[in-house]
């Protein structure tokens, strides 16, 4: 078969591993030795496994290590596990992948040819059906790591309703239309059919779309726990499960419900976590669901965000309102994170007040409110996106150079996510935290976790040194109303879909449902 596609840089992301890094600690790699790539076929037909050992039947909620021993993890880092068959080799093309025809062409189609390390260390073995822990700082290609070769290895198949044959788990619904829109062209290209599940939307389009038949489905965890009780999906036909960044499942309490969905999925098949960081919290996740995994990580967990400037400002308790009104004023967009909904919403009124095109984001919206505000981000209808930890992870935005902590995070892991908004796929960026005097020290010590030397700065409203790092100026003071663009009334005023859906066959709206809104993206 032939596959000399002309190879071009990843369009979305840039060349792999030419990102720059300013944090102290330098990107390194686990796992990625071994034997040559032979056998390294994908398996077809009802999801059984190539190239991996076999499992055999699992028993409920325990698999076995059989990896005699691992090391030992000091305080709370994550031990990873010590992985007994050797790792397939790297590769430097994807046409060296042993995948179908038609993704090649799609890929090549969406400027990606040039896999980024994550994609070239784990993809031959994910595609031999290997077990995989995979780490990497946002913005390294995780999606497409794990992504491609489910479709890969799910080609061909056709699922039966209700009855999904891959399942990806994600934490927060941005992050599942992230990871579906990334996907979309793969899906379209391999004729499989993609079901977003994911609460704050319609239940009754999701149940259509898995009882018409999605290949694929990707989901929150509480969604899908309701749509299983209901009897509208049932995971024995699960082959391939995915977890994307686990450890923010288990840091918002949904460990509980992820473990009662892995047991449901078909004993033997094929599990991939992937995340940003890795702690402590997943380790049973680890121990208990994955067999003999193939560990690669791009980056040391405390040093993930690696191309980027931080900045820790410190200022005066009577000065960070202004201070942050004249960041937000600046030229450019710029996300800004603050503790609560209500501070939030209060801090985006008060911008609108004084002339900044500024919308809240947070988990008190509906999904109809959030995905609007990302979008007029997006396009920069707005200007500030003030939000809570909720935009901390599965959002892309592209050119985005600017990140400010209004309220500095809680721990080293949700600075390092919310971080991530900007350089992503190695373009350079910024993150600032404003530090109260009472602050300070805490921050040092979070630094100290991050693996990160911040630059220190006192800066006052108004001041050289606060324009120079960030842009601030002072604000028009005129007050503006935002108001949806023109493109986006219409679908308002269609909004009675569901009523002229009643007139279609259902075969219909599941086909338009499950196969989800195509998007152009090379990976997170």
């Amino acid at each position: 078969m032939n596959r000399n596609h002309t190879a071009r840089s990843n369009n979305s992301a840039g060349a792999a591993g030419s990102s720059r890094s300013r944090t102290d600690k330098t990107a390194g790699s686990a796992g990625s030795g071994g034997s040559g790539r032979g056998g390294r076929a994908r398996s077809q037909g009802s999801g059984g496994r190539q190239g991996g050992p076999s499992r055999g039947a699992a028993a409920k909620g325990g698999r076995g290590n059989g990896r005699g021993g691992r090391p030992a993890a000091a305080g709370g880092e994550f031990a990873p596990p010590v992985t007994l068959t050797p790792a397939l080799p790297p590769v430097e093309a994807f046409t060296e992948l042993d995948m179908p025809e038609r993704m090649l062409t799609a890929l090549t189609a969406e400027g990606v040819t040039t896999p980024f390390p994550i994609q070239a260390a784990t993809l031959p073995n994910s595609l031999a059906g290997r077990d995989v822990l995979g780490r990497g700082r946002t913005g390294s290609g995780k999606t497409l790591a794990f992504g491609l070769a489910m479709l890969a290895r799910t080609a061909g198949q056709r699922a039966e309703p209700r009855h999904p044959l891959a399942l990806v788990l994600v934490p927060t619904r941005e992050l599942a239309q992230q990871v579906t829109d990334a996907l979309t062209p793969y899906a379209h290209a391999l004729r499989l059919r993609i079901a977003t599940v994911v609460g704050g939307v319609s239940i009754g389009r999701q149940v259509s779309a898995l009882r018409g038949g999605a290949e694929v489905v990707v989901a929150t965890p509480g969604r899908l726990k309701d749509l299983i009780d209901r009897d509208d999906c049932r995971l024995d036909q699960v082959a391939i499960t995915v977890l994307d960044e686990a450890d923010q499942m288990a840091d918002m309490g949904f460990m509980p419900q992820v473990t009662a969905l892995l047991d449901r999925v078909r004993p033997g098949g094929q599990r991939m976590l992937f995340s940003a960081t890795l702690d402590r919290n997943v380790d049973r996740l680890v121990r208990t669901y994955l067999h003999d995994p193939v560990v690669h990580s791009v980056d040391p967990s405390a040093g993930a965000v690696t191309t980027m400037d931080h900045h820790l400002l410190h200022v005066d308790d009577d000065d960070k309102h202004a201070t942050t009104t004249e960041i937000a004023a600046r030229d450019g967009r710029v996300i800004m994170f603050l503790d609560t909904k209500h501070a939030a919403d209060r801090l985006a009124k008060k911008l609108l007040a004084v002339g900044v095109r500024a919308s809240a984001l947070h988990g008190g919206k509906s999904q109809s409110q959030r995905t609007r505000t990302l979008t007029q981000f997006k396009d920069g209808h707005v200007t500030v996106l003030v939000a809570t930890n909720v935009a901390a992870r599965g959002i892309h935005v592209d050119n985005l150079d600017l990140v400010v902590n209004v309220d500095p995070p809680s721990d080293h892991k949700d600075y390092l996510h919310r971080g991530g908004r900007t350089a992503r796929a190695g373009e350079s960026g910024t993150v600032v935290t404003l530090v109260l005097p009472h602050q300070r020290r805490e921050m040092s010590r979070l630094m100290a976790d991050a693996g990160i030397t911040p630059q220190t700065t006192r800066v006052r409203p108004g001041g050289d040194e606060l324009n120079r790092i960030t842009g601030a100026q002072a604000p028009s003071g005129v007050p503006v109303v935002l108001t949806p663009p023109p493109a986006q009334n219409q679908p308002a005023r269609a909004g009675s879909p569901s009523r002229s859906r009643r007139s279609r066959r259902p075969g219909q709206a599941a086909r338009r449902s499950a196969t989800g809104t195509r998007g152009k993206s090379g990976g997170r």
